[in-house]
């Protein structure tokens, strides 16, 4: 496990690099069968990584490494600081269908940049490269336990798509994405099967265009 100093290594690297405003990005939900896959980028201030972030965000790691209370916590958290700007970008299912979910992850994680009010100028992003960002970028592997901001990106990120998933829960009741977010669980494949998709779902993931063209799984 990384010491808290640890944690923003990365980040104090970009900054003797001459990098003043850094960005961590990460993304929620490539794997589910329905919604967007959205992305955050957070930027903290150098002064407050370095000198009072230890008892605000101890604890802050990976979203999924973090009960639900707990993300929630620190979404609020990292809403109401000041020392935080945060970029929010999503891709629709349609532009899923049509790039792949890779282009559109990495359509998402540019419109979270764009999305950053003051703009960053350097971005630490969760995973393999990224083409298309508006600022030069690093990419670390596992960077959601490394990063202290692409942690808080991770939590920005799954927060705001399952609520997003929970209001779509109202729009297209039956389905239960409340409860597993356009995961694929037995209970999603049995709605889908009953309800046949709806236009959320991401007709080009197998499961949903097997049901979309009748075909059961196994045939």
């Amino acid at each position: 496990m990384p010491s808290f100093y640890d944690l923003i290594q990365f980040e104090r690297e970009a900054w003797t690099a001459g990098y003043g405003r850094v960005a961590g990005i990460d993304e929620a939900g490539r794997g589910p069968l329905a919604g967007p896959v959205v992305a955050a980028a957070v930027c903290f201030t150098p002064a407050f990584l370095c000198n009072h972030s230890r008892p605000v965000l101890e604890g802050l790691t990976d979203s999924k490494a973090l009960s639900e209370g707990r993300r929630n916590d620190f979404y609020a958290t990292l809403r109401a600081m000041k020392a935080a700007s945060i970029g929010v970008g999503s891709a629709t299912p349609e532009e899923i269908d049509t790039m792949n979910i890779l282009r559109a992850t990495h359509l998402a994680m540019a419109r979270a940049v764009l999305d950053l009010r003051p703009p960053g100028d350097f971005a630490l992003v969760d995973g393999n490269e990224v083409r298309g960002l508006a600022v030069p970028s690093r990419s670390i592997v596992k960077g959601d336990r490394l990063s202290l901001s692409i942690s808080a990106a991770s939590v920005i990120a799954k927060v705001t798509r399952d609520r997003m998933m929970t209001e779509l829960d109202a729009q297209y009741p039956g389905y239960g994405f409340a409860a597993h977010k356009g995961y694929g669980t037995a209970a999603h494949l049995e709605a889908l099967a009953r309800l046949g998709p709806s236009p959320c779902h991401r007709r080009s993931f197998r499961p949903v265009s097997e049901r979309q063209l009748g075909f059961e799984p196994g045939d």
